[in-house]
This record gives C-alpha cells, structure tokens and sequence, in this order.
C-alpha cells in the first residue's frame, strides 16, 4: 500500500526546502523515496498549489497530569459542552478559546484539527506520573510525551545539601526519567516551591532555601549539567524564578548564565521579561531579553504568549500563584502541596484588552518573537492554559505573519499600554519556512524526535496540508489533510479516523544501587513503595492506546 501525495509545496526547514514542489510516497506509515514503476500506487491526491509541512508539534502545553484535571474540574463551564464565545469588544475571535482547559478527548481532536500532530506535557509530577500517562492515553490522535519535574523534591535538595557528587545527581535524574517514561527534565522556579513551604515568598536566584541552604543557582547548574552529561536531547526546561514579578528580567538574564554555557530552554519567557520603568512600574523588557538570547547560542526559549479572553493559569509554582489568587476570575483557586515533593496552584484568570498590565504582556510577547533573530531557538507557544488556550495558535501565527493586522489589533489596545511598546516599530512578518522552522523542525530538534518534524525519507508521515490564505488565521485553523503515520485521519478541518499516537520517552543508563538509596528514603518518608513509583511499559501501551518510543540519547557528555 503506497499513498502519493504528487505536486505539493513542501516548507521542510530541515532540509532547507523554502516552497518547493515535490511529490512525497508514504508506506507503513513512513515516507520513502520514489517506489519503482513495478510498485503500485493505491492512493494518489492531487496538492497541486496547495501548502505541505510536516505535522506540528507543541513542545511546551499542559495536557495531563493533576493541575490540568483541577483546571477542568474548576470551569465546568468552559468545557467542550458549552462553548465560551468571546465579547465583540475584545481583540481575540471567537476561535481563539473555544474552551479554556479542554478534556483529553477534546485535546488530541482539536489539536489534529489544526495539523498538530505532537505535545508535550512540560510538568510531569513523578509522584502523580502515572495519572498524568493515563490522561495522556486518553488523548487520541496524537503523539504525547513528560518533562519530569525535579529541584522542588525532597530527595533532590538533600543530596545537593548533602554535598553529593554529581555523578549520583546524574544516576538519580537518569532513574526518575526511567520511573517516569519522561523524556526531558523541567525544573519549576528552582527551589521556590519547596521554599513556599518553609514561608519563603520570594527566591532570588541566588538566595538560600532557608531549610536546605540552597540556591536556585545551585539547583539549575546540577539538573542542566546532569542532564547534558546524561546524553539527554531536551536540553533543562526552566521556569525561572519570581514568575511575573516587575523587574524579574534580571533574573532571566542571571538564569541564562547559571548553566556556564550548557544548553538550557527558558520556558515560557514572556512572563518573565518585565522592567520597572514608567509610571506604573511595570514595562517591557523584551528588548534586553532578546537581545541575550541572541547573543547566548546556548539558550533556547518559547514565549508564553498571552492572548485576550478567558483562560485558567495552571502551574506547579504554587508561591507565584498564592500571590495572583487575588486575581482570580472567577474568584476561585486551588493552592496545594503534593507529596511535599511540590506543589501546583489553578488560578482562573481573564486576561483584558483594556487593562495596562495584560495589554503590555500581549506586546511584550509578541516583541520577542520579532526580535529574537534565529527561528531555530524561539517556539510558539501560549503555555496552555495559561496565556492562552492552545486553539488560539491560528491566530497568533496570522499576528506573527501580517503587520497590518497586528498594529490593528495594537491600536485597540489600553493607550498607557501602547506607549510602552515599540511594537510598531517591529516590520518583520513570519514566513511560511519560518513557522514550519518554529512549530516543526525546531520542536523537533529540541526535544530529539529524529524522525518526526521533517519530511525526509524514513521520517514518520505525520503531514498536514493546507490550502494557501491570506488570511493565515483561516488557514492553520482548518487544514485539508492531516495525516497520521501515514493514514488520513482530518479531512476538511474535521477528524475522520480515531488513531492512537504514541509515548515518546528518554532512558539513558545509570548506575542500579542508587535504589538502594532510594527504596530506604521512600520507606521512611513516601507514601508509596519504590516499585509502585515506577510505570511499566504495559500501562503506557494497555488495551492498544499506543506504543512506546524510546529516543536515543547523544554521545554522553563529561
């Protein structure tokens, strides 16, 4: 069986093909070269003019795990059920929030009706791993994979306070990744939340955890250096500290030099790029954070952009979200611990088009991604939920590829807010290449899915075909085609057939005895044994809801 896709124009940055015209051959499920003429064609469809990338990839989007199912549980009423249809007055179209925390059903189909193909849940809880995999096997259509969250647990902080070498760090992230079927390492405002326990409010990058005598320097500098030693592909994912404080710019700066020049990913970075300047002590530092980021190759980020209208901040910063329940609209939260490992905070939340604060955020995000030179190191992202919900992609790519309709939505903007920005000053508009680059082939690399991204031969056929528009928003929101290892499963925007995507995971080796370590500490501390922690393979892959894809780890680094 060979499906011919014939006369498509291919954006596939990965082999530097910028809108060329080529036909591409798909057999189980994979993309070959040109089959011999004794080779039989069973499917042909004509794509003649219209536009071929490979399947999208949201490296960075909260889709399982406890945070995200008490988002749910707190807004029945933004469920799929019930659609939330935004106010005239507001910039955002009513597509932009179809509803603000999706169930897992709802996510794998909205998320392949807009040609995605992959996302990654970036704050996998290892103590709550499992029920963040079941979720995870409860979204259909597409690929799935956790970034473990570490440098918030017990475990971790008393073997840094303990003096441990870094080898036994490196055994121990190599384990949780095992006992976890993560693929990468994120760590949450670095010691903070563990801090928040012990009636700390704030943690400066290089402040002591009062009760461990931690800095969040030293955290951040152990997990990258573990991680790149490891061989892992996904370089440290950070949330850096004092998340949407005034001035916590400097912070990002100092962060990207706590790594010593070992790749590290800033997560969403647009709310942690704020100045004190004006009036209102609170501006946009985006220029001086894009101007480091171009200058560290070693440091890659995706921006969190915000967008107007209703959504929920979901996130294991518990101390920054203890601080924004103030906020909250509608008046309701949820501040928790989990396992004294660390902890979440669920904070409904309407972002205003008029408000000062909101307005200069939806500019300071959007001034990253114009000023950040190298697509290869900036991705898109709203951190769903919490900027945004991530059915809005389509019309922050129309907002990135059309000046003239970004300075429309600007001038409706909050007048202080517009003073602030020198966001019409930025002419640079997004190119097709460039938001395959960023929702692609970049993602891709980043997280090490050698065969997914591309449309090389022996890649995966995860493909999505889009007819050309100019009005990009209409475009990326409606593909014609998605494909899905090869089969057809949206047609029109619309799913057509249910598929299963599968886990994608990192298990680089490690040393057996640091159980011994371990199985002493969960005894004594845990509320559940050692091998009940782990998740085996069969849980992932039960009643044939997908397989297991483990990743390769690079030549480990010393």
């Amino acid at each position: 069986m060979i499906t011919l896709l014939k006369n498509g124009r291919i954006y596939d940055p990965t082999s530097g093909k910028d809108g060329v015209v080529q036909d591409i051959y798909i057999k189980n499920g994979r993309i070959i070269a040109k089959p011999s003429a004794t080779e039989k064609i069973t499917q042909t469809y004509d794509l003649t003019g219209k536009v071929v990338m490979a399947g999208a990839i949201d490296m960075h989007s909260h889709i399982g795990g406890g945070k995200v199912n008490i988002a749910r549980m707190m807004l029945p009423e933004y469920q799929e059920t019930k659609k939330y249809t935004e106010p005239e007055a507001h910039i955002c179209t009513p597509s932009c929030s179809h509803n603000a925390t999706p169930s897992a059903t709802d996510t794998g189909f909205r998320y392949i009706e807009m040609g995605y193909t992959a996302a990654f849940e970036p704050a996998l809880m290892p103590v709550n791993a499992r029920q963040t995999h079941l979720e995870m096997a409860d979204t259909p259509m597409i690929d799935k994979g956790g970034y473990a969250m570490l440098g918030n647990d017990d475990y971790f902080l008393r073997m840094l306070t303990a003096k441990k070498d870094q080898k036994a760090i490196n055994d121990y992230v190599a384990w949780i990744l095992h006992a976890t079927q993560s693929i990468g390492i994120k760590v949450v405002n670095p010691g903070g939340i563990n801090a928040f326990k012990f009636n700390q409010r704030r943690l400066d990058l290089d402040e002591n955890n009062s009760h461990y005598q931690v800095t969040p320097r030293e955290i951040l500098k152990s997990l990258s250096t573990a991680v790149h030693q490891l061989g892992i592909a996904k370089p440290l994912h950070v949330h850096c500290n004092n998340l949407g404080a005034a001035g916590n710019f400097q912070t990002t700066l100092d962060t990207m030099s706590a790594s010593d020049g070992v790749p590290m990913h800033l997560t969403h970075i647009q709310f942690h790029s704020y100045g004190t300047e004006g009036d209102k002590k609170f501006s946009s530092a985006a220029a001086q954070i894009s101007e480091a980021l171009n200058k560290n190759k070693h440091i890659t980020a995706d921006v969190g952009q915000i967008l107007f209208g209703q959504t929920v901040t979901a996130s294991g910063d518990n101390m920054m979200q203890q601080l924004n329940a103030k906020h909250a609209n509608p008046k309701k939260s949820v501040i928790m611990d989990i396992e004294c490992d660390a902890g979440c905070g669920v904070v409904p939340f309407r972002y205003k088009d008029q408000n000062y604060v909101n307005a200069l955020q939806w500019a300071i995000g959007l001034e990253i991604f114009l000023s950040v030179e190298d697509p290869w190191r900036i991705f898109l992202t709203t951190d769903h939920p919490n900027g945004a919900p991530f059915t809005s992609y389509p019309h922050l790519i129309r907002l990135l590829m059309d000046k003239t309709f970004r300075n429309e939505a600007f001038a409706k903007l909050n007048l202080d807010a517009q003073a602030m920005s020198n966001l019409t000053s930025l002419d640079r508009e997004y190119s097709l290449y460039e938001i395959a680059i960023m929702t692609r082939a970049g993602a891709a690399n980043l997280i090490g899915l050698n065969d997914r991204g591309h449309l090389g031969i022996g890649a995966g056929a995860d493909i999505t075909v889009y007819t050309d528009q100019t009005d990009r928003e209409a475009m990326f929101a409606k593909p014609d085609y998605v494909f899905k290892d090869g089969e057809l499963v949206v047609k029109d925007g619309k799913v057509v057939k249910v598929v299963w995507g599968a886990t994608h995971t990192a298990k680089p080796s490690f040393d057996i005895a640091v159980e011994k370590d371990l199985k002493d500490y969960f005894d004594k501390y845990h509320t559940m044994q050692l091998d009940s922690f782990k998740i085996n393979d069969d849980e992932i892959s039960n009643d044939g809801r997908g397989s297991i894809i483990v990743h390769e780890n690079k030549k480990a680094s010393h």
